[in-house]
């Protein structure tokens, strides 16, 4: 599974840091996770079950800033099935 340009216009927004968030997106359901900033670093997408719990695939999240805050590294790992 790749992750599309629409779905990158969903991961690219800020949410609240050093939480999980969940939204719908399409015909999946998504859990984020995002770092202290409130960028998305942990993707979770699939189908939720009763208790929240996502299955489907997880994608890490390579993020590389400078010190001014300057992107230099940005991209997406398929990290398997959950």
């Amino acid at each position: 599974m790749k992750i599309g340009e629409k779905l990158l216009k969903v991961l690219n927004k800020k949410y609240p840091p050093s939480e999980f968030v969940a939204v719908r997106f399409e015909r999946y359901d998504l859990a984020i996770k995002t770092d202290s900033d409130g960028d998305a670093v942990v993707l979770f997408i699939g189908k939720a079950n009763q208790e929240g719990v996502v299955k489907g695939n997880r994608f890490s999240r390579v993020l590389v800033k400078d010190a001014s805050g300057k992107v230099l590294k940005d991209h997406w790992d398929h990290k398997g099935k959950t």
